[in-house]
C-alpha cells in the first residue's frame, strides 16, 4: 500500500507546474504559407522576434522563480520555457525557408 502512494508522489513532483505562463508560437498553416507575401513575411518575421524576446523576459529571475524552485524545483518552468523557445524557434525557421522560397532571399 505503501509503495502506491510513494509512486503517486514521485509522479506528481516530476511532472512539473509551470507558473510562468509563455506565448505560445502555432507552426506555420498551409493557409498561411500558400497568402503571405513579402511584405507579410517580414511581419511575421518581425513578431516571432517579439515572441522570442518575450519568452526571454517571463524567463527572468522573479517571484514566480522562486515559487517554481519550491513547488517542483524549477522544472515545470524549466520545461515551459524549452518548449515555448522550441516552438518560436521552429515558426521563425518555417518564415525564414518560406521567405527564401516565395522572395528570393533570405530574411533580415
Amino acid at each position: 500500500m505503501l509503495k502506491p502512494a510513494v509512486l503517486i508522489t514521485i509522479l506528481l513532483l516530476l511532472s512539473g507546474c509551470a507558473l510562468k505562463q509563455y506565448p505560445q508560437s502555432p507552426k506555420v498553416s498551409d493557409e498561411e504559407a500558400q497568402t503571405y507575401n513579402c511584405t507579410a513575411l517580414d511581419q511575421e518575421i518581425a513578431k516571432s522576434h517579439s515572441v522570442q524576446q518575450q519568452i526571454d523576459k517571463t524567463g527572468e529571475f522573479d517571484a514566480l522563480t522562486v515559487i517554481g524552485f519550491i513547488g517542483d524545483f524549477g522544472i515545470g518552468n524549466g520545461i515551459a520555457k524549452a518548449s515555448a523557445n522550441k516552438h518560436a524557434t521552429a515558426r521563425l525557421n518555417q518564415l525564414e525557408q518560406l521567405k527564401t522560397v516565395r522572395c528570393g532571399h533570405a530574411a533580415t
